[in-house]
C-alpha cells in the first residue's frame, strides 16, 4: 500500500521540487513541468522513429541523467514507465523494482544533489534502506552513483575542464566540482566503472553544470559543451540536454563546439528561449536558454522553436549551418539574404579591434587635465563616460589611428532590456571623438577621415535597421567586432533614415513591423560625460 501511495499520491500534493531554490547561476535546478516538456518531445521522436511505438511500454529502454541534480528527469521517466509498464509487468512492486534497477541511471554533480537524486527517485537517501522504493539494490548508491572527483592541475588549469586551480583546489571538505563525466579521456570505460558493466543507453537526459570559475571568480569558462560532447561519445539513440543558448553566437572558446553543432545533421529540434527566466525565473542567464534532441539516426533538417516575449514560433524546419553563427529568429533570415544579396563591404572594414590603443578598461595612466600636446583618452569611470589626457608616445599601438576621426561605441551594450520585455537598444549610445585621440577597451570604434563621415556613421548606427542586422549575431550584451560582420556599408555623405535604408534593401511593411517590434527607437547620442 506504501509503495503505491508513492506514485499515486503526488499529484494532489504540492511538489517539492518546483519549490527547492537553485544551487547557483551555473547549476539550476530543472522544473518539473519543462522536464516533461523535454520528455514529451523525446517520447514524439521515439514513437516516429520506431513505428508508433510508446517508449514508455518498454522495458528494455535505458536511460541516464548523467549530471543529475533534484533527479527529476529519472523520477518522471520512472513515474511514466510505471504507468506504461503496467500490462507487461502487472505488480507493481515488481514493476517498479525492475524500473529502477535496470532502466534509470544517474550520476550526481555534487554529493549534496547525489542524496536529493535518490530522495526524488528511489523516495530514500538510502537506496537500499527500509523507505526506499526499490527492493533489490544492493548498495545505498542504488543507480545513482557519486564519489568525489578530482581535477587534474596543468599550469594552474585543469586540463579537463579548464577551471581555475586558485578557485578550486580546496582540499577537504570543499566540493571540487570535477564532474565525472567530463574529467575522463575515455567516457565509457569510465561508465563501466561506475555502474559495473559495459552500460548502453539509449536515453541520455540532463540539465549539465553551465560554468566555472576560471580565475578566482572573476572570469568564467563555460563547461556544458563538453557534457555534451562526451554524451555523443556514448552512442546513445536520444541526447536531450538544456544548456545556455549563448553557443549559437558566441562564448568564450565555444567557436569549435558551435561549428560542431551546426554542421550535425543528427540534431533533430531545438527549442531556444530568447529570455532565460521564462525556464528559470529566479536565475539571471545572459542570451537566453535551449534545450534540444539529437537523434542518432536523424539526418537531416533540424526543428528549430523560439520562445520570445511568451510568443511561441516555430518550429521551422532548416539547416542550422547556413552561416557561422545561428540566426536564432527565422523571420530575420529573409531580411538578411536581402542584406547580404547585395554583396557591400562590410562595416567591420571601418571597425577597430578589441582593445585596438592596447589600454585595459580599468587603464588608469591618463591625466585629469590637458598638457601641451596631449590628445584625448575616452575612457568610462563606474559607467560614466570620461575624457582624460595623455602623451601621443605614452599611446601602446596603433599610433597610426590616433588621427582619425572615431565613433565610439560601447563594447558592453544593452542586452538584458530584450531578454526582460522583447525589445532591445542593441548597442549603447555612441559618440563622436575628434581627432587627436585615443580610447580603452571599454569602446570600439569606427574610424574614418571626416567629421562629415563620422555623423553619417553615427546616424546610421542609431537605425533601427543597423541595429537588427547587429542583432541577429549579438546574443549577449558583449558586442565584439564580429558581431557587426553582416552591417553592410553606406555612403558617408548624409544622416541616414530608416526609411531610407528600408527602401533600398527592399524591406517589406510586414519585415519593417517585425524590425520595429524588436528594435526601440535611439535618440541623438549623449555627450561624452552622459551615462
Amino acid at each position: 500500500m506504501s509503495t503505491q501511495a508513492s506514485f499515486t499520491l503526488r499529484g494532489r500534493n504540492p511538489d517539492v521540487l518546483t519549490c527547492i531554490a537553485n544551487l547557483s547561476n551555473d547549476e539550476v535546478f530543472t522544473p518539473p513541468d519543462f522536464a516533461n516538456r523535454m520528455l514529451d518531445t523525446l517520447a514524439e521522436a521515439w514513437a516516429a522513429n520506431n513505428k508508433g511505438a510508446n517508449i514508455w511500454a518498454d522495458p528494455t529502454v535505458t536511460f541516464l541523467d548523467p549530471c543529475t541534480k533534484s533527479g527529476v528527469f529519472l523520477r518522471e521517466i520512472t513515474s511514466r514507465l510505471t504507468e506504461g509498464l503496467k500490462d507487461q509487468i502487472p505488480d507493481l512492486r515488481t514493476r517498479v523494482d525492475h524500473i529502477l534497477t535496470k532502466q534509470v541511471f544517474g550520476i550526481g554533480i555534487t554529493h549534496l544533489t547525489s542524496l536529493l537524486a535518490r530522495r526524488s527517485v528511489y523516495c530514500s537517501k538510502h537506496a537500499k534502506g527500509a523507505h526506499s522504493i526499490g527492493s533489490s539494490f544492493a548498495t545505498d548508491a542504488g543507480n545513482i552513483w557519486f564519489e568525489r572527483m578530482e581535477h587534474t592541475w596543468k599550469d594552474e588549469k585543469c586540463t579537463y575542464c579548464g577551471a581555475s586551480q586558485n578557485a578550486l583546489d580546496r582540499g577537504e571538505g570543499y566540493e571540487t566540482h570535477a564532474y565525472a563525466l567530463i574529467h575522463t579521456k575515455d567516457i565509457k570505460a569510465r561508465i563501466t566503472e561506475i555502474f559495473g558493466k559495459n552500460m548502453q543507453f539509449d536515453v541520455i537526459i540532463g540539465n549539465p553544470p553551465y560554468q566555472l570559475g576560471a580565475d578566482g571568480g572573476t572570469r568564467d569558462v563555460p563547461i556544458y559543451q563538453h557534457f555534451v560532447e562526451q554524451a555523443k561519445k556514448l552512442e546513445p539513440r536520444f541526447l536531450s540536454m538544456i544548456i545556455p543558448s549563448r553557443w549559437m553566437a558566441g562564448g568564450l572558446g565555444l567557436d569549435a563546439f558551435r561549428k560542431t553543432m551546426l554542421s550535425d545533421r543528427r540534431m533533430a529540434a531545438l527549442v531556444d528561449y530568447l529570455n532565460a527566466a521564462e525556464l528559470f525565473p529566479s536565475v539571471g542567464i545572459n542570451g537566453g536558454i535551449c534545450y534540444f534532441l539529437w537523434d542518432a539516426h536523424h539526418n537531416g533538417e533540424c526543428a528549430t522553436t523560439l520562445v520570445r516575449d511568451g510568443q511561441t514560433y516555430g518550429p521551422h524546419q532548416r539547416w542550422l549551418d547556413e552561416f557561422d553563427v545561428l540566426v536564432r529568429d527565422v523571420r530575420g533570415l529573409a531580411i538578411l539574404n536581402k542584406v547580404l544579396s547585395k554583396k557591400e563591404p562590410s562595416l567591420t572594414e571601418l571597425l577597430s579591434a578589441d582593445k585596438e590603443f592596447g589600454m585595459t578598461s580599468n587603464f588608469d595612466g591618463h591625466r585629469p587635465t590637458a598638457g601641451k600636446n596631449d590628445i584625448a583618452l575616452y575612457y568610462n569611470d563606474k559607467t560614466k563616460r570620461q575624457v582624460g589626457w595623455m602623451k601621443r608616445s605614452e599611446v601602446p599601438k596603433s599610433q597610426h589611428l590616433i588621427d582619425k576621426w572615431k565613433v565610439l561605441v560601447p563594447k558592453t551594450g544593452s542586452g538584458r532590456e530584450r531578454e526582460k520585455s522583447g525589445v532591445d537598444m542593441v548597442l549603447g549610445p555612441s559618440l563622436i571623438a575628434a581627432p587627436p585621440s585615443v580610447c580603452t577597451q571599454t569602446y570600439l570604434f569606427f574610424f574614418v577621415d571626416s567629421e562629415r563621415a563620422a555623423k553619417s556613421v553615427q546616424s546610421y548606427l542609431r537605425t533601427r535597421f543597423a541595429r537588427f542586422i547587429i542583432s541577429l549575431r549579438k546574443i549577449t550584451q558583449d558586442a565584439n567586432k564580429s558581431t557587426y560582420t553582416w552591417v553592410p556599408q553606406q555612403t558617408w555623405d548624409r544622416d541616414w533614415t530608416d526609411a531610407e535604408l528600408y527602401k533600398k534593401y527592399g524591406i517589406t511593411e510586414a519585415e519593417k513591423v517585425f524590425i520595429e517590434s524588436i528594435i526601440r527607437p535611439m535618440n541623438a547620442a549623449p555627450e561624452a560625460n552622459d551615462e
